[in-house]
C-alpha cells in the first residue's frame, strides 16, 4: 500500500523522470515541423522584382519624354553627371544584394517559373542600360564580380538561391543580346563613325535616328 501511495504522489516515476502525457507526442510533432522548414526552398521574390523591373521600365522611359524641347543643363545631367550619379550605386546595390543570395542547401538553387518569366523583360532592360547609357564596362566589370563571387562561394560549398539565380541569368542574357546587337551593327559604317572608340556599342537611339527615323 505504502509503494501504491507512493506512485500515486509521484505520477511521472513510472515512465521516467519528468515524462508527461503526451509530452513524446508534442515532442515529435515539433521534431517534424524543424523536418518540413530545413526541406523547403528558399521563396522567391516575386513582388520585389516584378515592382523593381517596372520602375525601371517606366522610370527610364518616362525620364526622356518628360525632359521634351528642356534646356541645356538637363541635357548635360542626363548624359553626363547622371550616369555617374545613377548608374555605379546602381550596379553596386545589384552586387551587394547579389553577394547575400548565397545558401547552403543545394535543393534550394532554383529558379521558380514566376522567375523565368521575369528574366526576359528584365534582361532587355539591362541590354537598353548598357547601350543606350553608354555604361558596357561598368556592366562587364560587374558581371565579372557576380562570377568570381559564385566560383569563390561555391569553393565554400554555397549556392545561389532563387534571387541570386533570377539575377545572374538576367544578366547572362543581357550579356547575349549586347553580343548579339554588336554583331548585327559590326560592319555599319555609320555608327562605325559616330563610335569610333575600341568598345563599339551603338546606341539604340542613335540606330533609330540615323535608320528608321531618316527613312520617314
Amino acid at each position: 500500500m505504502e509503494a501504491a501511495a507512493r506512485r500515486r504522489q509521484h505520477p511521472g516515476a513510472a515512465g521516467g523522470p519528468g515524462l508527461q502525457p503526451g509530452s513524446s507526442f508534442l515532442q515529435a510533432r515539433h521534431s517534424s515541423v524543424k523536418a518540413d522548414k530545413a526541406a523547403g526552398t528558399a521563396p522567391f521574390h516575386l513582388d520585389l522584382w516584378f515592382y523593381f523591373t517596372l520602375q525601371n521600365w517606366v522610370l527610364d522611359f518616362g525620364r526622356p519624354i518628360a525632359m521634351i524641347d528642356s534646356f541645356e543643363l538637363l541635357y548635360y545631367y542626363d548624359e553626363y553627371l547622371g550616369h555617374s550619379m545613377w548608374y555605379i550605386p546602381f550596379f553596386l546595390i545589384l552586387f551587394m544584394y547579389f553577394s547575400g543570395c548565397f545558401t547552403p542547401t543545394k535543393a534550394e538553387s532554383s529558379v521558380p517559373g514566376a522567375a523565368l518569366l521575369l528574366v526576359g523583360p528584365s534582361g532587355l532592360y539591362y541590354w537598353y542600360l548598357v547601350t543606350e547609357g553608354q555604361i558596357f564596362i561598368l556592366f562587364i566589370f560587374t558581371s565579372f564580380a557576380m562570377l568570381a563571387l559564385v566560383l569563390h562561394q561555391k569553393r565554400k560549398r554555397l549556392f545561389l538561391d532563387s534571387n541570386g539565380l533570377f539575377l545572374f541569368y538576367s544578366f547572362a542574357l543581357t550579356l547575349l543580346l549586347v553580343a548579339l546587337w554588336v554583331a548585327w551593327l559590326w560592319n555599319d559604317p555609320v555608327l562605325r563613325k559616330k563610335y569610333p572608340g575600341v568598345i563599339y556599342v551603338p546606341e539604340p537611339w542613335a540606330f533609330y535616328t540615323l535608320h528608321v527615323s531618316s527613312r520617314h
